[in-house]
């Protein structure tokens, strides 16, 4: 059926939503099981922007200068997270800056 995602049955918007729910665990799960395009590209862009995010609150973490950017990166992430899980339910595939090159790049190249 159009519209539908590849291992699932759901719909491809839902799909892509879903692959944000849980970052990078949910990420892998889509990737996976899912074929279409829009999906794996989601799926892709949640591991590479909530692994890209972890990395940066833990290198800021160690740095006692800059350690009160952590919470502020966590917000912003937080925000993030939500406006990408509506993103993709509006069928939408609107790339994080930086990271969402990459994912797309990753994507294309499996």
């Amino acid at each position: 059926m159009q519209g539908e995602g590849g291992g699932t049955g759901l719909k491809k918007e839902t799909a892509g939503a879903l692959s944000y729910v849980l970052g990078p665990v949910t990420g892998v799960i889509f990737l996976i099981i899912e074929k279409d395009s829009f999906v794996r590209f989601h799926a892709m862009q949640s591991i590479v922007t909530f692994v890209g995010l972890f990395i940066i609150q833990w290198i800021l973490g160690f740095t006692i200068v800059l350690i009160f950017l952590v919470p502020i990166v966590g917000i912003l992430g937080f925000v993030l997270w939500l406006l990408l899980i509506y993103k993709a339910w509006q069928g939408q595939e609107w790339e994080v800056p930086f990271f969402g090159k990459l994912a797309r790049n990753f994507v294309k190249k499996t």
